[in-house]
């Protein structure tokens, strides 16, 4: 255990992000709350050669394991040293206060688990008309219609969240099966952890804060109707890998009260104004096709064998 008590985890995998990586770790250092800080690279040997010349008072490790975010963050999580750890992704800026509003439920012993709010930073080419704000998730972002109770979410937010961790380890980590690699855009892998921390001990909480806020850019690329469909068939893919893991009740809670009363209100909302709406109106019917299509895919191909994962080692004991 250091003198912080919690360490920022950022990851990172590409040089074209660098802008945003130095922003994400400037916002990180300037951030009142004693902190240690990681920034681990995948499988990038010029992007780790450069960060580690550029922030000699950050540890900078690279990803030995399987190529990805969820093994970049299992990097991490077996060299943390603090009772908790934050994640914050390499192209999100903290707003001021964001640490200290992220932790500050970890008072209550049976909170495992906090995130908070990604606003998003449109590109010169501004937001899409495609993208109603029910639809932010696709550009991971926060959006209408999510699960906001300060008492308990299922899950969390990749690009801003925290955990205690000794559990997070304990239940293995990150899934490897799960999560994003490079610009492919699966998921999955904080649900499954969030999930398997409940199922642990049913007396874990995860709470959502909403003083906790980042600004989340998002690139030209992202906000291209092409993009939308992919990441709906993806989040379709991930939502069928995580039910393999979790049970489909459980994967697929929260989303089913998502898909039967927000997106319906919102392209009805979308088609009383057809000029302006019938744009949004049409992405939030698209994405849902693209990620039905995706999840009954992965549900008749055969699956691959699912990999046996035991606890991470971890320099934290849990307490008794």
């Amino acid at each position: 255990m250091t003198a912080a008590g919690v360490t920022v985890v950022i990851c990172a995998y590409t040089l074209d992000r660098w802008a945003e990586l130095e922003s994400a770790l400037e916002g990180a250092h300037a951030d009142p709350v004693p902190h240690d800080t990681i920034l681990v690279i995948d499988h990038n040997d010029e992007l780790l050669a450069r960060a580690t010349a550029r922030w000699p008072q950050v540890r900078v490790l690279p990803n030995h394991g399987r190529r990805g975010l969820s093994d970049a963050r299992n990097t991490a999580l077996r060299e943390v040293r603090t009772e908790l750890v934050a994640f914050l992704d390499d192209d999100a800026t903290p707003s001021a206060g964001w640490l200290g509003a992220l932790l500050a439920p970890f008072a209550d012993p049976d909170v495992v688990a906090t995130g908070g709010v990604a606003h998003p930073v449109w590109p010169a080419t501004g937001r899409p008309g495609h993208l109603p704000e029910e639809l932010w998730w696709v550009i991971g972002c926060s959006f209408h219609g999510q699960p906001d109770s300060p008492e308990r979410v299922r899950n969390v937010m990749g690009c801003n969240m925290a955990f205690r961790t000794a559990p997070l380890c304990a239940i293995g980590g990150f899934n490897t099966d799960l999560g994003r690699v490079g610009t492919y855009p699966v998921g999955g892998e904080e649900t499954e952890a969030c999930l398997l921390l409940g199922r642990r001990d049913p007396s874990a909480r995860i709470s959502f804060v909403a003083a906790a806020q980042v600004n989340h850019h998002v690139t030209a690329g992202r906000t291209r109707f092409g993009y939308l469909l992919q990441r709906s068939y993806c989040e379709g893919l991930s939502k069928a890998s995580l039910s393999r893991y979790a049970g489909a009740g459980a994967a697929l809670a929260t989303e089913a009260g998502y898909v039967r009363t927000v997106l319906p209100a919102a392209v009805l909302r979308e088609l009383r104004h057809p000029r302006r709406g019938l744009p949004a109106a049409a992405g939030i019917v698209v994405s849902v096709l693209a990620a039905g299509v995706g999840y009954v895919r992965a549900r008749v191909v055969p699956a691959t064998p699912v990999t046996a994962r035991g606890p991470l080692a971890s320099l934290v004991e849990e307490p008794a």
